[in-house]
């Protein structure tokens, strides 16, 4: 199968960013708490006008307040699923991660504070089946997934696309005690069966996945 077609990523107009310090996955759950008048600003747009934004990983700088920042030039759009009003002046979000995009310049900030910038969408990965090597990659997943769902937590959003070596890899990743760094490296490959075979390799490493 091919790749799925790559969609617009904010249009004709710059792409809203919001640069944390993690890094968002296609099919990963976001949770966020908003309470600078800037991201509030945001969030209302994108509710009205039913638009995600980007979120990108920080190398330097702090999430909140004014200072200077460093943010990767990939990152991932977050469609916004809830927003409840926690008290005045703060929303919880519950957001899932869509499409990868690059930046075609660097961000700027507007007069409230946000960043945007230009941005191009990175078309989704194409639909592969984990090889055999990787099955027990694979059954390491649905057991933590199994596990998790026994405690009655749900990191992962349903459903569960085992089948997917993309889908597998990304999970893992947002699992893995890894670097920033190296989860940047791992959401910007363009080759799934790559990704999840360098996941492989780790959870082998640290004797996760024996055999």
């Amino acid at each position: 199968m091919g790749r799925a077609p790559a969609p617009a990523a904010s249009g004709s107009d710059p792409l809203p960013l919001f640069p944390l310090r993690l890094v968002l996955f296609p099919g990963g759950l976001l949770s966020l708490k908003v309470f600078e008048a800037r991201y509030l600003d945001l969030v209302a747009d994108c509710l009205r006008t039913r638009q995600p934004f980007g979120v990108v990983c920080l190398r330097s700088g702090a999430e909140v307040g004014p200072q200077a920042v460093a943010m990767e030039a990939t990152g991932v759009l977050a469609h916004i699923d809830e927003a409840d009003a926690e008290q005045a002046g703060i929303l919880r979000l519950r957001c899932h991660g869509g499409a990868r995009f690059r930046l075609r310049a660097e961000p700027v900030q507007r007069d409230n504070g946000l960043w945007v910038a230009p941005a191009e969408a990175i078309a989704g990965d194409p639909q592969r089946m984990p090889g055999p090597a990787m099955l027990q990659t694979v059954a390491a997943l649905a057991e933590a997934i199994r596990k998790l769902r026994e405690l009655e937590r749900a990191p992962f959003a349903e459903p569960y696309r085992l089948d997917d070596a993309g889908w597998v890899a990304n999970r893992w990743c947002e699992l893995l005690p890894v670097s920033l760094a190296a989860k940047q490296k791992l959401m910007e490959l363009e080759d799934p069966v790559l990704r999840l075979s360098l996941v492989d390799g780790f959870l082998r490493d640290k004797k996760v996945v024996i055999g």
